[in-house]
């Protein structure tokens, strides 16, 4: 098949159709809306994903995006120690954060186990997560993970491996709906969410 634009053009609608959630329509409308910016404004999006790039990395602890060795979570000295939050993904943190309701740190799986992906435990945070317990007193673990098939199946997994060590493993209350995911969650059903996880 022919390509439908210019080169350039079918390169930048090509590119933005390989982002998540971007389909060939959106892809085009990004691209016009773009080309018709002014030059600083697409040389400000172009910088902006550069510095990203070069300047943004996994935090060395709970592997939350981090500038520099460690996430700010990770550096506040007031957020409990022992209590570990494990979410999926680090925006999932953003929406936790926006209830106000949690104080603890977190731990980020950077995805969920899901067979059909090909993605196993070996592939998620899962092992860096038992090397925090010890060292870092950790008292309770929350099991954040999204509440459909794959988040429940990576919950039960993490419980099994978490609760021989004598810590608390809960898991935050369904009142989220099943299937959603965390990102798209309301700050009250969030908090409701986190106020009454229960033990796994």
């Amino acid at each position: 098949m022919s390509s439908l634009y210019e080169g350039p053009v079918q390169n930048l609608v090509d590119e933005l159709g390989r982002l998540p959630g971007i389909g060939p329509k959106s892809a085009q409308r990004i691209a016009y809306h773009i080309l018709k910016s002014p030059t600083e404004d697409a040389a400000r999006l172009a910088d902006a994903l550069t510095e990203a790039k070069a300047r943004v990395t996994w935090c060395q602890t709970c592997f939350n995006l981090a500038e520099g060795a460690e996430c700010s979570f990770c550096r506040d000295d007031r957020r409990d120690r022992t209590i570990i939050c494990v979410v999926e993904e680090p925006r999932d943190i953003v929406a936790i954060e926006r209830t106000r309701e949690f104080y603890g740190r977190y731990h980020v799986l950077q995805g969920a186990i899901s067979p059909i992906e090909g993605i196993g435990p070996e592939q998620l945070r899962i092992h860096e997560i038992l090397l925090r317990i010890e060292p870092e007193g950790v008292e309770e673990v929350i099991l954040a993970t999204n509440p459909n098939i794959e988040g429940e199946a990576t919950a039960m997994y993490l419980a099994k491996l978490l609760k021989p060590l004598g810590i608390k493993v809960t898991r935050i209350a369904s009142g989220l709906p099943v299937g959603g995911d965390l990102e798209y969650a309301d700050e009250i059903t969030l908090g409701r969410a986190l106020e009454g996880r229960r033990e796994v």
